[in-house]
């Protein structure tokens, strides 16, 4: 099923008073304090609608096609800086981008299907850098790790890309690998270990019941 469409026209507010005093009262008013950035621009300190936002912005990298007072801009979301109790959102940096512009971003990977019993798939990258459109950013890059067995390791070479991708990390970086739990191999390394004094405690006493035959 294709993805839906999703509406990220944002209407900005500009607004010229700073401070943390100036910015609770605008979160008190269902608001956002954000700044606009680049393309040799001075930065632009506006005010975003608190709820549209926070909805756009659980899709990682969400680009916002502002209206700022009647002029349109294509901002990519940098940074979203949060309260870490509350995580109310304190402030966002915006960065201004064209159509068809490429920009370097960090897309999550999300690990899909089941290894082979036994194992478990070991995400050592959350992330993965890519060359993309701005336009055309994917919201996760997807990796399979459906039955593969216990030392596959899948590199960021061996990941599917969108069409115009293009990696910006070296292709071995390892994403995933796919290995059987430490614990599991602790408790059959004790399994082991066990068995083997037990057979050594077996062995000894089969030794000594022959001794005592033969001394009969």
């Amino acid at each position: 099923m294709a993805e839906k469409a999703i509406d990220n026209t944002v209407h900005a507010e500009p607004r010229e008073n700073f401070g943390k005093g100036f910015a609770r009262r605008l979160r008190a008013a269902g608001k956002i304090p954000a700044v606009i950035y680049g393309h040799g621009t001075e930065p632009t300190h506006v005010a975003l609608p608190g709820h549209q936002v926070a909805l756009l912005i659980r899709r990682a990298n969400a680009v916002l096609e502002l209206d700022v007072a009647g002029a349109k801009q294509l901002t990519l979301v940098k940074d979203v800086q949060k309260d870490p109790v509350h995580q109310i959102i304190e402030h966002i940096d915006l960065l201004v981008v064209t159509r068809g512009e490429r920009v370097q971003v960090e897309v999550p990977v999300v690990v899909v299907g089941e290894p082979a019993a036994g194992t478990v798939a070991n995400l050592d990258s959350a992330t993965i850098t890519l060359d993309v459109e701005a336009t055309h950013i994917p919201q996760n890059i997807e990796v399979n790790v459906e039955e593969l067995e216990d030392g596959t390791r899948i590199t960021a070479g061996d990941l599917t890309l969108t069409d115009g991708a293009k990696l910006a990390v070296d292709a071995d970086t390892l994403v995933v690998a796919v290995a059987i739990p430490t614990d599991t191999l602790a408790a059959e390394a004790e399994i082991a270990e066990l068995d083997a004094a037990v057979a050594a405690d077996q062995a000894i006493e089969a030794e000594e019941a022959k001794e005592e035959s033969d001394e009969s």
